[in-house]
């Protein structure tokens, strides 16, 4: 199965909620909903009195994520809160409340839209710096976000290099970390995959080698295709639909029946993204990908980061049913033509 959808609520949805944007996706026929975790920042408070004994899930004003206690986070939503606990709390939660999730995750399900989540795009898991602990501290929290929604994957970008250390130090930190974030990932028991994605600047660690070393070195990790960052970062190699082929079986092998991957108009130089625009826009087709997807036949969600959003998710939609359909029909009609010539013999 195909699924389509946008990287974010749609533009068009009237309301600005969550559930509002799960069920405009669904109104839209379409099928998946990438979260944007653009405002992850988590503060610490103590509980209210009225919150001892109580669970994260119970917590009817603000969005708590996780208690802290004798210095170590419990992630478990089902935990008593205790008077001496810390609570961490993000101001811009992704709903109202924790305990709402695990209804709006029904409803999702319901509708049969598909959950992901995208950790903010700047990550920094490199440097063993302060931000390393905050961007593992996103990363953790997106985990426990999509996994009261029951959602598919999280995704996310690892680091950037720059002149202060060795390229090589940075990729080993960041194998070392990620490595720590699986160990806390199923130690907690989260359902979702962590998935890294395909990056598009060279100076960000995430080229496809990285990518599969990374997936191969650590289990439970899984690739994300960015069709996009890919094409930029390779100048421009996505052209036919070989091409689009060659890359999803590279990654298929990692991606435990579900490939997840983004799709935009892209332009780029020199190896490096610039911006992504419209699908129309620019040299990489979706076509061509149309052609591999019902070539290969895999289990695919396709995100949409065009600007255009749910414009553009739909559009890739009708694009494959289209080439789907003539497809169909060239092979009925070579059918047709070779029972009529075995008939005249």
């Amino acid at each position: 199965m195909i699924r389509f959808g946008p990287a974010g609520i749609p533009l068009s949805c009237k309301g600005r909620t969550l559930q509002d944007g799960i069920e405009d996706v669904h109104n839209l026929s379409l099928s998946a909903l990438e979260i944007q975790m653009v405002r992850a920042s988590s503060y610490t408070r103590c509980p209210d009195d009225e919150e001892i004994g109580m669970t994260l899930k119970d917590i009817e004003e603000g969005f708590v994520i996780e208690i802290v206690r004798d210095g170590e986070p419990i992630s478990d939503p089902d935990e008593p809160i205790d008077e001496d606990d810390d609570l961490i709390y993000m101001p811009s939660g992704v709903s109202d409340t924790f305990g709402e999730l695990y209804g709006i995750g029904d409803m999702a399900k319901r509708l049969d839209v598909n959950m992901s989540i995208h950790t903010p795009y700047y990550m920094d898991l490199g440097s063993n710096t302060e931000l390393t602990d905050v961007c593992l501290d996103s990363i953790r929290h997106a985990g426990l976000i999509m996994d009261a929604l029951d959602g598919d994957i999280v995704v996310t970008s690892l680091g950037l290099y720059d002149d202060k250390m060795d390229r090589e130090e940075v990729d080993n930190n960041i194998f070392e970390n990620v490595a720590m974030l699986m160990d806390w990932w199923q130690g907690n028991g989260l359902r979702p995959r962590l998935g890294v994605e395909i990056t598009g600047q060279q100076d960000v660690f995430g080229s496809l080698d990285q990518v599969l070393d990374l997936c191969e070195a650590i289990p439970g990790v899984a690739p994300v295709v960015n069709f996009s960052h890919y094409h930029s970062r390779t100048n421009g190699s996505l052209r036919e639909t070989d091409d689009f082929l060659n890359l999803l079986e590279q990654v298929e092998p990692y991606c435990d029946g579900r490939i997840h991957t983004a799709f935009a108009g892209v332009d780029y130089i020199d190896g490096n993204e610039k911006r992504l625009t419209p699908i129309k826009k620019g040299d990489l087709k979706f076509d061509y990908l149309a052609e591999a997807l019902i070539e290969m036949k895999p289990n695919a969600t396709i995100i949409s980061t065009s600007p255009l959003l749910e414009h553009d998710a739909m559009y890739m939609r009708v694009i494959h049913e289209r080439v789907l359909s003539k497809k169909v029909a060239k092979d009925i009609k070579e059918r047709k033509k070779a029972e009529a010539a075995a008939s005249g013999e």
